[in-house]
């Protein structure tokens, strides 16, 4: 009872929240704003705003990166923040982190292709190890953990892995879920697969720690990871 009632209230904190990320964006001009969906708003960042270089990168881009300088002395909601980047992949600020004080941490890695999510075939487990390395310059390994949503509990059509703490007690809610340990982050894909066809799971969520001892414990969830384990959101109270 506890988690669904916790998942419930992450269900619902997330529907405010994309409300207010697809608002952030009315302050923008209608030619760069027209033709994003709401569930496009992460393909839009990583392909057109996180390369400086990119061609006409100001007029193409809705959501600039902070240290661009096509907008000044912006809104956190209006621009995206990267935090780590190479040919593959990109780490940026969550949205979720406007508003909050220095120590949350919510982070999403994304690969720069187009990918929709886990169930896309063109997935490659290199974004594993990449999270994770952006993860532990903000997150003590023991405390991080990396997420991804089922099909059904996501907003976005562009893979993304959510990079955050643990909930202080979520370990002691594992056991009733499937999980296996892996000396390394190159086969997570392949593992999460694995255990979700032996369950029956069509849909599934995917959650990555440090395991007690040695190596790390990935887990597979039929609900969102992010909401059940993980301190997804801060307290601005």
């Amino acid at each position: 009872k506890r988690v669904r009632g916790r998942f419930l209230r992450f269900s619902i904190s997330k529907i405010k929240l994309v409300v207010v990320f697809v608002f952030s964006l009315g302050g923008l001009s209608q030619a760069q704003t027209s033709n994003i969906a709401r569930s496009d708003i992460l393909k839009h960042i990583v392909t057109q705003c996180v390369d400086l270089n990119k061609k006409d990168y100001c007029s193409n881009c809705a959501l600039p990166r902070v240290d661009s300088a096509c907008i000044s002395n912006a809104e956190c909601r209006q621009t995206n923040e990267v935090w780590a980047m190479n040919q593959d992949y990109v780490a940026i600020r969550d949205i979720k982190m406007c508003g909050c004080s220095s120590d949350f941490v919510h982070g999403l890695a994304l690969p720069r292709l187009t990918i929709t999510g886990i169930e896309d075939p063109l997935r490659e487990e290199g974004i594993w190890n990449f999270a994770w390395d952006v993860g532990v310059q903000r997150i003590e390994p023991m405390e991080l953990a990396l997420a991804i949503n089922p099909k059904s509990e996501r907003t976005q059509n562009q893979l993304h892995i959510h990079i955050l703490r643990l909930e202080p007690k979520a370990r002691i809610l594992f056991p009733k879920y499937s999980s296996v340990i892996t000396q390394n982050l190159d086969n997570v894909w392949m593992l999460a697969e694995q255990i979700a066809k032996s369950k029956g799971l069509l849909d599934y969520g995917v959650l990555v720690i440090k395991a007690q001892h040695s190596g790390y414990l990935v887990l597979v969830s039929p609900e969102s990871p992010e909401g059940a384990f993980t301190q997804w959101k801060c307290d601005r109270t």
